[in-house]
């Protein structure tokens, strides 16, 4: 008879009924004292000890946002799968009333907690200059398609019919480009444009921060409200503005006025060139930043890409997380509440891979959100690393997991654009669509204006 060996492993969660109440080793990043702390703040605390405390539903409800894919009690499976201790039996009527009664300001309290750009002093590719790099947009997320969201939100149109898709959620953030962490973010009806929404975000700017924006946030107002906080700004112009000049600088840019703000105008040409052809593209910046020999212009033209990172920020959450799904509430109340605990839960995620990335000196470029988003998901079906040791790895399974697959360096790489939900994923078939990815080498030509007439 063969020697068989038995591997066994020794799981410490919270006692009693909140021993379900836990998110594997993102535990540590979302400690129970913090929970406790948010719960009391908030006046959340149950009044008497029930089958799913309110801990617990706090727990429930981040393990949902990791598995998108599952209902309630799917995710409750999940949470107590590992545990060796006594599960009390919950139907879905349970679950919820707990999350009725928990109520919205507890999780954005958390979510208020966490939030910020995560990023250390030498932390790679968060500075230039010594500014922060920030960057503030929009996306939207679908809700169910009932008569309550579909007359509070309305639905969208497209060339096929005037109310087609899911009623959606606006939701505005301000982005580290470095860490892609979040800082802070607001949400609501669609019916308020990404402007509206973006005034809200500038209580989290400071004069150590340059903010990139798009040309749909270029508005003199909007302007004018981040250069009042002392956080620089670089901002796309639209084709139409066209800022008077006030005195030419050296390296081809000009000084300008925009609103009550003091600017200075880049105009650069960019090609970008590859095996498919070359196309070009003429771009107007407006920056706060007027000194043209410690902010050279061909730099700040080069900055300004970075501003993409936001939308890899969206693409996690609403690709890698969500899975492109529509969220599960049908009430406003629980849209909030299910929203708040999807942006923790990704904060939670980007604080463990720029711990990680911190403490070994890569760029958190290179680390994978997916890779991240599997390891976390499956510490929380084992119930891994819930409470820390004495000595708390900054690291962790999930960033050693992380480190161990780096991504290559990064390569400039350009697809065509597409329409982001098509009718049929396959529908670029028949329209004969290029969706092929392509090496590309990019030229950056400053552009010298001609003086005002």
């Amino acid at each position: 008879m063969e020697d068989q060996s038995v591997i066994s492993r020794k799981i410490t969660v919270a006692a009693g009924a909140f021993a379900a109440g836990h998110l594997g080793e993102l535990t540590q990043i979302v400690p129970f004292d913090m929970v406790d702390a948010v719960l009391a703040d908030c006046g959340a605390v149950q009044q008497r000890l029930r089958k799913l405390p309110a801990r617990v539903v706090v727990y429930l409800l981040l393990a949902a946002a990791l598995f998108a894919e599952c209902g309630y009690l799917a995710v409750w499976r999940k949470l107590t799968a590992a545990l060796d201790v006594p599960i009390p039996k919950i139907t879905a009527t349970a679950l919820w009333h707990a999350r009725c009664r928990l109520g919205t300001r507890p999780m954005r309290a958390l979510f208020d907690l966490l939030r910020g750009h995560t990023a250390t002093i030498r932390a790679t590719g968060t500075r230039w200059a010594g500014l922060l790099v920030v960057a503030i947009d929009g996306t939207h997320l679908d809700v169910p398609d009932n008569p309550a969201t579909r007359a509070r939100l309305g639905k969208g149109s497209n060339q096929y019919t005037e109310a087609s898709g899911y009623p959606q959620i606006r939701l505005v953030a301000l982005v580290a480009c470095g860490t892609r962490a979040i800082i802070d973010a607001v949400f609501g009806p669609g019916s308020t444009g990404e402007s509206g929404y973006a005034t809200r975000l500038l209580r989290s700017l400071h004069t150590r921060m340059i903010v990139l924006l798009d040309r749909g946030l270029s508005s003199n107002t909007l302007l004018d409200g981040v250069a009042g906080t002392g956080a620089a700004f670089l901002a796309r112009l639209t084709a139409t503005r066209k800022p008077p000049m006030l005195a030419r600088l050296p390296d081809g840019s000009f000084l300008s006025r925009i609103g009550r703000a003091e600017v200075r105008i880049i105009e650069c040409e960019i090609t970008i060139a590859t095996t498919a052809g070359r196309q070009t593209g003429v771009y107007r910046l407006a920056t706060t930043l007027l000194d043209h020999r410690r902010y050279p212009a061909f730099s700040l033209v080069t900055l300004y890409h970075e501003r993409w990172e936001i939308e890899s920020a969206y693409f996690a959450i609403k690709k890698s997380i969500l899975g492109r799904r529509v969220l599960r509430s049908h009430r406003s109340a629980g849209i909030a509440q299910e929203i708040y605990a999807l942006l923790t839960v990704y904060q939670a995620i980007r604080i463990a891979i720029a711990d990680a990335t911190a403490a070994t000196g890569t760029d958190p470029d290179r680390a994978s959100f997916t890779i991240a988003l599997q390891t976390a998901r499956d510490q929380v079906i084992r119930a891994a690393n819930v409470i820390a040791d004495t000595v708390i790895d900054l690291i962790g399974t999930i960033g050693r997991t992380v480190l161990d697959q780096v991504m290559p360096p990064r390569r400039l790489r350009v697809s065509p654009r597409a329409v982001k939900r098509p009718l049929s994923r396959y529908a670029y078939k028949s329209l004969r669509v290029d969706r092929r990815t392509y090496q590309a080498t990019i030229n950056v030509d400053i552009l010298t204006p001609p003086d005002n007439p």
